[in-house]
Parts: structure tokens; C-alpha cells; sequence
């Protein structure tokens, strides 16, 4: 099969299609043929190694898993024997790693039936980017309605589906982007949009219930200026790629962690784990016509480098699909 491979850490010019063997699923696995697969922040920070103390985990000179890729969705191609409730031919959207290829391998627990009226491209926007959203504002925020919530990052990759999911839950919320995604997230339900050229929310005069950082460009005490006195601080580890870094977004969250005991606002890290409930909940949000992905551009397998290359150095508004 086809499949977006990388032996070495470095630009989007590492990658190549080549052709490798087709995935067996173990008896808890899926096997899915591949019809899209999305692009997000996740792909290149395993691409460039950053920030570089993630490669003790990754893999010291080139990543441990070679084929690109984490979220997808496509048709059941087998299952494994402790599998239920889902067989060949169903039409699912999940995570695993490796979904930049014709064929992926996924745990049972990370699959689930794609929603009613999505293309296989649009259902492949949302698992990562959309339960990331899910989890920041539901489980670790605990956001309730009438809270006011801001979103840094509120275009992008996540930035779109925690806007809509807020809104979801009743909460008064402010999108920060720049000033050509105004509009975009304007109509993504947000009540106020800031533009971060034109106004830094960390010196404005209005404070907030929740603020959700999935860009990490502000210092904690920047971030905690912005926050009532009792409000959370949500710190994801998005961004964009400026060169390597040794600690990246993880030195945010060791200071958040060590000021945690001392304050009364919380700071919180955002884990985001995949689940078939969490799926689950994203499916009955689209649904519900509470929760649309929205994409950018599509690129064919072959150009999946080109498709990386486009969220890194343009900043994508919204999604980067990929199409096999």
C-alpha cells in the first residue's frame, strides 16, 4: 500500500510516498481503508522532533513510527476477533497513528461510525482537533453555561470547534485571531472577535470565566491577567513551528504546574486521549447541526508534504485534508 513515511526529523521535504506492507489488525483492532485524513499540529511536531525533549519519547534521530498521520476516516476492511459492533463495510472516522496511507490500523476504542451527512473528508477534520476542543472545555474546564469563555486560536486547527462546542454548552465566548479570520470566526458563533494585530487581550480591561490557549505566545502572567480572580487557564500545546525549541509548550506547563498551589485562578493542562465516547459525543454534536467542520484545502496523498508545508508556513484557517 501507499503510505507518508519519514526516517529522519527535518522539513516537509523528509517525506515520501513510498510503498509498504498493509497493516494485520490485532484482535482489539480495526482495519480501515483510508478515504481522508486531516493534517494538524500534532504531524509536525513529530516532523521537525519539537520540541526536541520530545524525542525521548519519539525516538532520539527519527521518529519510532514512520508512517504520518493520526486522524482519518474511511470503511471497515476487517476486524479483529475481540471487536463488536462494527464490521466490514461500515463507514467510521477515529485516530491512529500511521492514517496517512491507504490502509490503517486503529484500537476499537478509537473508531467509531461516522456521522450521518459528512463526506469521508469532512468526518476526517474532526476526531483530534474537535475532541482536543471536547475535553479542554468539557472535562478539564468544566466550562458551564453563561461562563465567558476566550478561545487564543480561535481560527486554526482546534480554535473552530471550540467556538462552536461553547457555544453548544451556553457560554458567552471570544474568539482571538488574526485580522483576515475575523469574519471566519465571527460566524462560527463567536459573541466578540479580536483581532491580535490590532489589540492584545492580556491588557485589555475584561476578564474572563475560562481562557483556552492553543497557540502558547503569551508568558502565564499575561495569561492569568486576563482571567477573573477565580477563573482557568487551559494551556494545550498547538502552536506553530518557529525554528525548534528544546521545551516548547512544556515549559509553560511545568510553571503552570508548579504555580498551580499558590493561586486561586487554576492551570490546567490540556490531555487530549482519544475515546469511542468522545467520538461518540462529537457525532451527536454534527448531528444535532451544533458542530461543523470546516476545511481549508484538500491535497492528494502524493502532496501530503505540500499539505504540511500549507498548516505550517500559512497558518490554515480552518482544516487541511488530505484525500486518498
Amino acid at each position: 500500500m501507499k503510505a507518508v513515511t519519514q526516517d529522519r526529523y527535518g522539513s516537509a521535504d523528509v517525506l515520501k510516498v513510498t510503498e509498504v506492507p498493509r497493516p494485520v489488525p490485532a484482535e482489539g483492532e480495526v482495519l480501515v481503508r483510508v478515504h481522508a485524513a486531516a493534517v494538524n499540529a500534532y504531524d509536525w511536531h513529530f516532523l521537525h522532533g519539537d520540541p526536541r525533549i520530545a524525542r525521548l519519547s519519539m525516538g532520539l534521530r527519527g521518529p519510532k513510527e514512520q508512517i504520518r498521520g493520526r486522524d482519518f476516516a474511511g470503511r471497515v476492511e476487517a476486524v479483529g476477533s475481540a471487536v463488536k459492533g462494527l464490521a466490514p463495510g461500515d463507514e467510521v472516522f477515529g485516530e491512529a497513528d500511521g492514517a496517512f496511507a491507504e490502509y490503517v490500523c486503529a484500537a476499537d476504542d478509537c473508531v467509531d461510525r461516522k456521522p450521518d451527512g459528512l463526506s469521508f473528508e469532512e468526518a476526517a477534520a474532526l476526531p483530534l482537533a474537535a475532541n482536543t476542543a471536547l475535553i479542554g472545555l468539557r472535562d478539564v474546564a468544566g466550562l458551564r453555561a453563561d461562563q465567558s469563555l476566550l478561545i487564543n486560536g480561535a481560527s486554526g486547527g482546534v480554535g473552530p470547534f471550540a467556538v462552536q462546542i461553547a457555544k453548544a454548552y451556553g457560554a458567552r465566548v471570544t474568539g482571538v485571531c488574526s485580522s483576515r479570520n475575523v469574519d471566519l470566526v465571527r460566524s462560527l458563533g463567536a459573541d466578540h472577535v479580536i483581532d491580535y494585530t490590532r489589540e492584545d487581550f492580556t491588557r485589555g480591561k475584561d476578564r474572563y470565566d475560562v481562557v483556552l490557549d492553543l497557540v502558547g505566545n503569551h508568558s502565564l502572567s499575561e495569561f492569568r491577567r486576563a482571567l477573573t480572580p477565580s477563573g482557568t487557564l487551559v494551556l494545550s500545546g498547538g502552536g506553530v513551528f518557529e525554528g525548534g525549541s528544546l521545551f516548547g509548550p512544556l515549559g509553560l506547563f511545568i510553571k503552570g504546574r508548579a504555580l498551580a498551589p499558590f493561586v486561586r485562578q487554576r492551570v490546567l493542562q490540556l490531555p487530549a486521549k482519544a475515546s469511542k465516547k468522545n467520538l461518540a459525543t462529537l457525532r451527536e454534536l454534527v448531528e444535532s447541526g451544533k458542530l461543523t467542520p470546516h476545511i481549508e484545502r484538500t491535497y492528494p496523498l502524493d502532496e501530503a508534504p505540500a499539505a504540511i508545508r500549507h498548516l505550517e508556513v500559512e497558518h490554515a484557517r480552518t482544516k487541511i485534508v488530505i484525500t486518498v
